[in-house]
């Protein structure tokens, strides 16, 4: 219910009684900037709205709040959290193990697996294993890799270049779909709270002439 007193975690803002300040900047629930308000006539504005008086940046000077339904707030943000965890990929880390004698036939097989598994947003391990004399022919393993990342270029790309560790040498090939998808901009139709507050301690800073009044001042 709004306008009832709640004890804020520490991730929450100060509501209603417990803004404290003897004056804020105020904006009303449709985003109107009413200008700068005794705390005590914020708060009888929006509890005659029948909302919360929010402080949503404490950092500015006087304080900036806004009229709101708190609850309906914070249900909003946990929902949208709530989407943008079920938006969210998890990476796997595939692999595939190659001998330096692998036939042409097995080896096209394990390059199929290794561009299903890029085209599906997964880190692929490729993993050449050498046994006994076969160290003798390393060369054949820096072919075998070069062969692989020249095949997969339209599809992912080597992370660094293949490492020897022990009898194995190894790469790690990540996913261009997952490169695309860092690049693509924040898709947030509307601003949060605290980045709207921000824009408003930039704006509070050109305003000038904020005497004390009972009524508001622009």
């Amino acid at each position: 219910m709004p306008f009832e007193e709640r004890r804020p975690r520490k991730d929450e803002h100060r509501i209603n009684f417990r803004i404290r300040v003897p004056e804020v900047r105020l904006i009303d629930e449709d985003g109107g900037q009413l200008g700068v308000f005794i705390t005590r006539e914020a708060l009888r504005r929006a509890e005659d709205a029948g909302l919360d008086l929010v402080e949503i940046s404490p950092m500015a000077r006087p304080p900036v709040c806004k009229i709101m339904d708190y609850g309906k707030f914070k249900y909003e943000q946990a929902k949208k959290k709530h989407e943008q965890r079920k938006k969210q990929v998890v990476v796997h880390i595939k692999e595939i193990k190659l001998r330096p004698s692998t036939d042409e036939h097995d080896f096209q097989t394990k390059l199929k697996h290794i561009k299903r598994f890029l085209e599906e947003g997964n880190k692929v391990k490729v993993t050449i294993r050498f046994r006994g004399r076969e160290m003798a022919h390393l060369d054949l393993g820096h072919e075998r890799m070069r062969r692989i990342i020249e095949e997969v270029k339209d599809l992912g790309e080597a992370e660094s270049h293949p490492k020897l560790e022990g009898k194995q040498l190894m790469i790690m090939l990540s996913s261009a779909k997952r490169q695309d998808e860092k690049k693509e901009p924040d898709q947030l139709n509307e601003p949060s709270v605290e980045r709207r507050s921000r824009e408003l301690e930039v704006e509070v800073h050109r305003v000038t002439g904020t005497e004390k009044i009972s009524g508001g001042s622009k």
